[in-house]
Formats: structure tokens, sequence, C-alpha cells
């Protein structure tokens, strides 16, 4: 009798066994509905309306495409992007590249301590300064929970933060009234000025993030561990795809809910170029209680995006300087460049959509050597990406890096 049901748990379950392997991806896909991309979503909305609806298609579809790359390198090689990195590159190469990568990933810190900080005012009445102490105390305390109960009780956390930020965006959504034929015609790409190109960089910085393409390919490998045998591979590699598909449909959904409920219910309202201000628009033109959602799901964002965060900027370092520095050490250490800027009284919105186009140019760095890499059967073995896949890749590296060009120009011109 025993056997029998033995036997029937091993025959039934291709499905279940693929469920219990998700969760590397939803971790990652915290880095798409950080801070940052609320300040840049909602001042997609509330200056362009419609207009760029399209560029957050784009860059999920893009961000699909990459977040699988990244795990399938950590899956296949049993090595991080950054430890790929490490191996290839002489000192100097190390350092230089540690140093753009470093760089990307304090803009990412800044955002989200400052959005966390940002949340704790507009629900708590807070101030700047120790509210973004709070948030990094408590981005230090989830933290604790993945070195002390390991990464399944992290992924955990994350994903309830996850469904908390979801609800929190989405929810405005319900009494919004969103011009769904103009939604549809922002599917059609197009800018109609500096401005826009701009903002659609940030959209893309905080959309399509390096530091979350570093992580990814360490979290699969951590998670399911190095195989040298092809059939499990085959396995983690569907488990793998159908954990990035349904982390950022989800992200991808969330991001454009932002948009839409700036697009319907922030244009022509002074004030709404912060998040503040935006947060007290919702307020006014949609009642507290979906202005309190947002403000949750901001606090949320904050707080799953900067302990995610962190973890990226330890894996970065660890592959490429092969120094190991503790996680929660780095994350005091890079705790201060977001305090200063918030003691110092910078706009926090401004910050926000900057540090986006700093990841934005941080980009290519990331995706153009982990496109190689997993097109080389010699990294790869059998699993090299087919010449389909290849191709995918190389156009959404070439998209990304033509838009960081343009990016360049506009500001160089002053036209920004």
């Amino acid at each position: 009798m025993r056997s029998a049901v033995r036997t029937a748990e091993v025959s039934r379950p291709p499905e279940r066994r693929l469920l219990r392997l998700l969760g590397p991806a939803f971790v990652a896909a915290i880095a798409y509905v950080d801070p940052g991309n609320v300040a840049a979503n909602v001042t997609a909305g509330a200056t362009h309306r419609y207009l760029l609806v399209w560029v957050l298609v784009a860059a999920n579809v893009v961000a699909v495409v990459v977040q699988y790359l990244s795990a399938k390198l950590g899956v296949v090689t049993g090595r991080s992007l950054p430890e790929q990195l490490g191996d290839r590159l002489p000192r100097a190469g190390r350092i230089a590249f540690w140093l753009q990568a470093e760089l990307v990933a304090a803009a990412t810190d800044v955002a989200e301590v400052i959005g966390g900080a940002i949340a704790l005012q507009l629900l708590l009445g807070i101030p700047l300064l120790p509210a973004g102490v709070l948030i990094g105390a408590v981005s230090i305390a989830i933290l604790a929970v993945q070195s002390a109960r390991g990464q399944r009780t992290f992924e955990a956390v994350v994903i309830a933060l996850l469904a908390v930020i979801t609800v929190g965006f989405v929810a405005g959504l319900v009494v919004s009234p969103v011009d769904w034929r103009a939604a549809v015609a922002g599917l059609v790409p197009r800018f109609t000025d500096a401005g826009s190109v701009l903002v659609a960089a940030s959209m893309l910085g905080a959309t399509v993030m390096p530091h979350a393409i570093y992580l990814h390919s360490a979290l699969a490998r951590d998670r399911h561990g190095v195989s040298d045998d092809p059939g499990r591979v085959r396995t983690l590699l569907r488990a793998t795809r159908l954990d990035v598909v349904l982390a950022l449909a989800i992200a991808g959904s969330v991001n454009v809910a932002m948009l839409l409920l700036a697009a319907a219910a922030l244009p022509g309202t002074p004030g709404t170029g912060t998040i503040e201000g935006a947060h007290a628009a919702i307020g006014a033109a949609l009642g507290p209680v979906v202005a309190a959602a947002f403000g949750i799901g901001l606090l949320a964002s904050g707080l799953a995006s900067t302990s995610v965060g962190a973890y990226a900027g330890s894996t970065i370092m660890a592959g490429l300087l092969r120094v190991s520095v503790p996680l929660l050490l780095r994350r005091i250490v890079t705790l201060i460049p977001a305090l200063v800027i918030l003691g110092a009284g910078v706009d926090p919105t401004l910050a926000l959509v900057l540090s986006q186009v700093v990841l934005s140019l941080g980009i290519p760095f990331a995706l153009v050597p982990l496109a190689v890499l997993t097109g080389r059967e010699g990294v790869m073995g059998a699993f090299a990406n087919r010449v389909p896949l290849r191709v995918v890749s190389i156009a959404a590296t070439a998209l990304i890096v033509a838009l960081n060009l343009a990016l360049l120009l506009l500001t160089l011109r002053g036209s920004g």
C-alpha cells in the first residue's frame, strides 16, 4: 500500500515539482517594482499620460528574456555572472568593472531607501532622515532572516512583500477612470520630445535593472545547486522559465497599473512631479483609502527592494573582487549615501528619477556579457542559446544601448 502511494507521488508530480522550484525569480522581480519604478512611472503618467505605456511593455518583455538568461547561466554553469566575469577579466579589468557595477548598486540603494523613507513620511509623518534610518534597520532585519533561516525563508518574506506591493499599487485602478482607448494607443512606440526620451530611459533603468541581472544567476544557483545530470538541468530550466514568466507578469502588471493610475488621476494637477504630490493628488482625486494603499505599497517596495539590493551588491563584490564582506555589514555601509542625500535636503523624487537614469546607463555592462556567455558552447555546453534566443538577446541589447546613446546625446546637448 505504501509503495503504491509512493509510486503515485513519483508519477504525479512533474507540475508540482516545478512549482516547488519556484522562488528565485520572485526575489529578482522585487527590483522591478522598487521605489524608483514608482517615481519613473508616476512621472511618466503625470507628464505624458499614456504615451509611454509601450516602454513598460517592451521593457518587461526584455526583462523576461534577460532574467531567464541570468538564471540559466547560474543553473547550467554553477557560477554567477559576476563570478564568470571575474574568472575572465584581468585584475585591472575586474576592478574597473566592479567600480561601474558598484555605482549602479549605489544608485539602486539610494532609490530604495529614499522611496521607503518617503512612504514612512506619508503614512506616519516621520521626517525623511529618521525614516531612512528606520528603513535601513528593517532591511537589516530582513537580511538577518536570510542569514539565519536560509534562502527559502527569505524568498517567502520577499514574496509576501510583493503581494502587498501588488495590492497597494493596483487597488487604485478599481476606482480610477482610465481611458482604455488612449492606453491601448500608448502601445504604439513613439516619443514626442526630448523630455519623453529622458523619462523613457528612466523607466527602462527602473525596469531592466542591472543589479537584478547580476543577482538572479546567484539566486538560481544557490537555490537549485549544481548538477551534471542533463535531465535534472532541463527540469530546472523549465521551472526557471515558469518562475520568470510568473514573477515578471506580476511585476509588469504593477508597473503598468502605476502608470495608468497616474495618467488617469494626476495630469494637470499641481505638484504631481513628486511622489508626495502624487500621493496627495491621489488622495484628493480617489480618496484616502486609495492614497493609503499607495503609501503602503511604496513602503513594502522600499523594504523589500533595499534588502534585495544589498544582497545583489554582496554578490557583485564577491564575484568580481573575490572579497566576501558580511551581508549585514555591507547593508550598514551602503546605507550612508542615501542618508546623506536625505539629510542634505535634496528633492527625493528627483534623486529617485536620476538614480534610474544611472541604472539605465549600467544595463549594457551587465547585458552584453550575459548575452555573449549564454551563447557560447564553451561556457554552456549543450545548453548554449539557440539561434532564435541569440537573435532576441542581441536585439534587446541593441535596443537598450540605442536608447542609452539617445539619452546621453540629449543630456550633452542640454535638451533633457
